[in-house]
């Protein structure tokens, strides 16, 4: 295990491991104990009382943060040629059809996002054993299989996210940056967990969130009470 340095010993020292902190007080704190020396991206880590192997209990969503991630997304739209003027205007970075499933099947992945149409989703499904590893396979579900290919551009450009519990039950979701203000991170936390809520599977039994943990790149974990999201 590496060494902590001494900047990282005063951070997990100003962290105490055994309390739960409210919303307020965990994001003011995370920003505290951020000490890079690049705008950090700060991540929540929500571990659901869920059994994400049977198809009844998986949760997955998308959740439109008030502030943005403050990352720049690169979207590229797989579209036919009439709908390339409406992605351009909507923002997408790069735009067209087979030119992009070549680049793609040649090992291509720079992008964050990738939004289509259906009608060209019979073209993608070759390419799953690439896209998919990587989290980039469109899905209807997340919005990103849609004729409104504007709207959906404009709505990943804004900071929409799409979200998904892993194996272990916890969903792993970046949430802004260290340089957003306290009340920033709140809200987009807020969000987040608010619409994780809402989609509490119905064979979910017992306490459905089981812990929420925030942090930053190289800062220690902070314990968020849950208390605000029962009931």
């Amino acid at each position: 295990m590496a060494k902590l340095t001494k900047k990282q010993k005063e951070n997990k020292a100003k962290v105490d491991e055994n309390k739960s902190y409210s919303i307020s007080e965990a994001t003011a704190l995370v920003k505290e104990v951020t000490t890079v020396n690049f705008d950090a991206s700060v991540d929540l880590a929500v571990r659901l009382n869920v059994d994400p192997r049977k198809a009844d209990q998986m949760v997955r969503g998308v959740v439109t943060l008030p502030h943005g991630t403050g990352k720049e997304v690169k979207v590229l739209a797989l579209v036919t040629p009439d709908k390339e003027a409406e992605a351009k205007e909507a923002g997408a970075d790069f735009v067209g059809l087979d030119e992009y499933l070549n680049k793609i099947k040649s090992g291509w992945t720079d992008v964050d996002v990738i939004i289509t149409m259906p009608a060209v989703m019979g073209k993608l499904g070759p390419l799953g054993r690439i896209l998919g590893p990587r989290g980039l396979m469109p899905n209807p579900k997340t919005g990103t299989v849609t004729m409104d290919v504007a709207k959906a551009v404009a709505e990943v450009k804004a900071g929409k996210i799409d979200f998904k519990v892993d194996k272990t039950g916890i969903v792993h979701a970046g949430i802004g940056k260290a340089s957003f203000s306290g009340e920033q991170l709140e809200a987009n936390l807020q969000e987040l967990v608010s619409t994780l809520v809402k989609l509490k599977p119905v064979a979910a039994k017992g306490t459905y969130i089981k812990s929420i943990y925030l942090s930053s790149t190289m800062s220690p974990g902070i314990k968020v009470d849950t208390k605000a999201f029962v009931g």
